[in-house]
């Protein structure tokens, strides 16, 4: 958000293309926990979620889109909690995730094109689970 604010939404793509994968792994190891952003429509593949991370996610989509309150999951397995929350769009998002017609400018969709040449994180209206935090850690 920063970058977004100084340098524009075209810097901020590479800035979270490159950096924001160590900004969680660096979290992660502070809180001494495993931190994992999932999505039904990924822009980096290895994001994809699985069956159960699909359920969460569908879980959260409707009272969102109404407005309504939600609680975030949390699950203990074998000693670890598990706490999922979903992502939301705003109207910033829609820079990089909203429709390429009407949001994206035209070099930033070609930036995210050339950088995840396999993007699905597009196509999102403000109000919208765009997908999940998937922390997990010791009990």
């Amino acid at each position: 958000m920063g970058t977004i604010q100084k340098k524009r939404i075209l810097e901020a793509v590479t800035f979270c293309n490159k950096q924001a994968y160590s900004i969680a792994d660096n979290m992660a190891v502070t809180q001494n926990a495993t931190i994992r952003l999932m999505s039904d429509k990924p822009r980096n593949p290895e994001n994809q979620v699985n069956a159960k991370e699909q359920g969460i996610i569908d879980r959260f989509k409707k009272p969102i889109a109404s407005n309504e309150k939600y609680q975030p999951v949390t699950e203990i397995e074998k000693s670890m909690v598990k706490f999922y929350a979903p992502i939301t769009t705003n109207s910033m998002c829609l820079q990089c995730h909203g429709s390429p017609e009407k949001n994206i400018e035209p070099k930033v969709l070609t930036a995210l094109t050339n950088l995840y040449p396999e993007d699905k994180a597009i196509g999102y209206n403000v109000n919208k689970v765009r997908g999940i935090w998937s922390i997990t850690h010791k009990q």
